[in-house]
């Protein structure tokens, strides 16, 4: 059983590191690349390592590959040298700030993925309380008897787990030496799906991706809305300006014309007709009446 639950543990460990990862690299829009640069895996290793570095070679063309800085610092702290490699075939590339770009992850020069693992870590861990607090509802019981009684006992669970109308007992049954304890869980599966989705909407707010994170029953008025995104789009701020701090750079040394932003995304929302004394528009309810 505990095998079962471990492997469970990981399985959904993962599913919420994945999801989690696959909206991050996701997130910026680039444009104008060459052919020999790929998205996907700058995108994948900034969120990875932190930094890549955008060089032209001598065969391949224009390359961004991932990034050892070596040797001495300039007086800002960036790297004099630095050392392209591929850890697929691996290709290396001893660069220096004269024909070679670094692209930060963000302003701090730090990868993306512990934040990501951590919310993952989060969510897995609620995400596996809410199915024993639910299953304890199907089967909230303890039995207790001897150990000869134990067959007895994993017999009488199945009866009782099958929904049997009733039970069977012999002769040889003794109910005296059989202690039934109701654990009596409580439901809190709703409590911890909400808890649950304030966390998850904390990981798109990091991540930069539009939510709604405060939960009321009324109706949410339109500038609840727009001041409650205010924290989701500062969090853009750091990584979008690294990469086009990065992609000035490399168009003014390689004769490039990058641009990247940040992928739009969009929220519909239904605008509903109120009274005009009432003072605000409102947005469809965040929870229910």
């Amino acid at each position: 059983m505990f095998g079962d639950s471990a492997t469970l543990n990981n399985l959904t460990y993962m599913q919420y590191l994945n999801r989690l990862t696959e909206l991050a690299i996701s997130m910026f829009e680039w444009k104008n690349l060459p052919a020999s640069v790929d998205a996907r895996y700058l995108e994948l290793h900034l969120f990875e390592t932190g930094c890549m570095v955008y060089f032209d070679d001598d065969v391949l063309g224009n390359l961004c590959l991932d990034c050892i800085t070596n040797g001495r610092l300039d007086v800002y702290g960036n790297p004099i040298l630095r050392r392209a490699y591929s850890g697929y075939n691996n290709y290396q590339k001893l660069l220096k700030e004269s024909n070679s770009v670094i692209i930060w992850n963000n302003y701090l020069h730090t990868n993306s993925i512990l934040d990501v693992k951590m919310f993952s870590r989060r969510l897995y861990n609620i995400d596996r309380i809410i199915d024993v607090n639910a299953n304890a509802q199907k089967t909230p019981v303890l039995l207790q008897g001897t150990e000869k009684q134990r067959l007895t006992l994993i017999n009488l669970y199945k009866e009782f787990e099958g929904n049997a109308p009733f039970i069977f007992g012999d002769k040889n049954l003794d109910l005296n030496m059989l202690k039934v304890l109701q654990t009596g869980a409580p439901y809190v599966c709703d409590k911890l799906y909400q808890l649950k989705t304030q966390i998850w909407n904390e990981a798109l707010t990091y991540l930069g991706i539009s939510n709604i994170n405060i939960q009321k029953k009324e109706r949410l008025i339109t500038d609840e809305v727009t001041r409650n995104q205010g924290g989701t789009i500062a969090s853009r701020y750091s990584r979008l300006e690294s990469r086009r701090q990065a992609v000035e750079k490399i168009n003014a040394m390689f004769g490039t014309n990058i641009e990247v932003n940040y992928r739009e995304d969009f929220q519909q929302v239904a605008n509903d007709t109120i009274p005009d004394d009432a003072g605000a528009d409102t947005i469809g309810g965040a929870g229910n009446e």
